[in-house]
This record gives structure tokens, C-alpha cells and sequence, in this order.
């Protein structure tokens, strides 16, 4: 069982030379912590059906327009992707909530994930700490890599931005993650992975772990 005083501090991850110079806000903060059981937390399930409940058409239209999900949209353009194409992780909740009428429970984490994310429009990623191999940070892929191992995996495009451990990719930046690290059943421990990009406060981004920390926490 996840406890909040199990987790570990708050630490930055790393950005490779390149992205640091270009992107000098651009930071990385990581957490690891016990996984919790995979059942959902009816609290936090009725916290999203909560959320879900008063988001309408109007306010999906609106969410653009606002500070977090701005800063998002901008950093997308500035990195070679479409908003309107790969939408931004708050804006994909929002198509998600309108197509299925609500916010479906789909687990413990990603449950988790899903109310830090809109509770204050940061993303948060979940990895299988067991699979990581040292410190996480951020760089561009290079030519030829895949994500994954063996000739069926896909192949990224050279200079996407990538979640890096000190070994291998562990998945696009807003996009797809090896399979390997995906938290599942036999998951015993979490590293979460918080980009801060340029123009999001820090303490949108620290809300934003800590909502997740105390979402994977055990019910009193």
C-alpha cells in the first residue's frame, strides 16, 4: 500500500545539454513511491465523477484560453507538434470526458494521473521503477532509435523530444511509453515523471505530484 510518507523526495531529473539550452525553463521532477493495489479509490473516483459533472461543450472551448493549457499548446508548436493533432494532455481529457459523458475509472494509477491532471492541467507520467535504470531526464532521440527492442518496434523520429533513463528511451515526450514500463499487477514500486514546460509555474507542477502522490495513498 502507498503511504505519502513512504514516497521519496521530490528530485529534478536531468536535461541534456541541447534542450537546456533551448529551453532554459524546461525541467524535469520525479518522485518514486510504493505501488498501491490496483483497484480504484472510490474517493478518488468520485472526485473525477465530481470534476466530470461540471465540465460542459463551453468550458472545453474555454480551456485553451487558459494559462496552463496555453503554455502547453505554445510548447507543442515550439517542439514540431500540432495542438489541434497531438492534442495537449489536458485538452485530450476534455475530448475523452465530452465523447464518453464522464471520466472513466480505469485503475488505481491511472486514476491517480488523471484527477492531478484536472485538478491543475500538468501531466504526470507513471513508470515501473523496477524497469528504470537510473536517473530520468529529458533529450532528443537519435537516428535510428526505437521503443523498444527488436526489429517490430516502432522507430521515432530523430530530434523527438524523449523520456530517457541512463540506458534506453522510455517513451515519446506527450506520447507513447515502452510497453516494459507500464505499472501493472507485478509493479511493486512507481517512479513519477512531471515535465514543467516553459510558462507553467512550479507550484502548478508540484501541486500536480503531490495530487498524485495522495491519490495513490491508502484510504483512511
Amino acid at each position: 500500500m502507498t503511504d505519502v510518507a513512504e514516497s521519496g523526495p521530490l528530485e529534478d531529473g536531468w536535461i541534456s545539454e541541447p534542450l537546456a539550452a533551448e529551453f532554459p525553463e524546461l525541467r524535469v521532477l520525479t518522485c518514486a513511491l510504493p505501488a498501491p493495489d490496483a483497484k480504484a479509490d472510490p474517493g478518488v473516483v468520485e472526485r473525477l465523477e465530481y470534476l466530470a459533472s461540471r465540465f460542459n461543450g463551453r468550458r472545453a472551448v474555454e480551456l485553451r484560453r487558459e494559462p496552463v493549457p496555453a503554455a502547453y499548446r505554445v510548447f507543442h508548436r515550439h517542439i514540431g507538434l500540432d495542438p489541434d493533432v497531438d492534442r495537449t494532455p489536458i485538452e485530450a481529457a476534455a475530448v475523452e470526458r465530452l465523447l464518453d459523458g464522464g471520466h472513466r475509472s480505469h485503475g488505481r494509477v491511472p486514476d491517480a494521473l488523471l484527477l492531478a491532471l484536472l485538478e491543475t492541467g500538468v501531466a504526470i507520467t507513471a513508470l515501473d521503477a523496477a524497469e528504470v535504470d537510473g536517473p530520468v531526464g529529458l533529450r532528443e532521440s537519435r537516428p535510428g532509435e526505437r521503443l523498444g527492442s527488436g526489429e517490430l518496434a516502432p522507430q521515432m523520429p530523430a530530434g523527438r523530444i524523449v523520456i530517457a533513463d541512463a540506458e534506453r528511451t522510455l517513451g515519446e515526450l506527450f506520447g507513447r511509453l515502452h510497453e516494459d514500463l507500464l505499472p501493472g499487477k507485478r509493479t511493486k514500486r512507481l517512479v513519477l515523471v512531471c515535465v514543467q514546460v516553459p510558462g507553467v509555474p512550479s507550484i502548478h507542477v508540484e501541486e500536480a505530484v503531490w495530487t498524485c502522490i495522495e491519490a495513490l495513498a491508502p484510504s483512511a
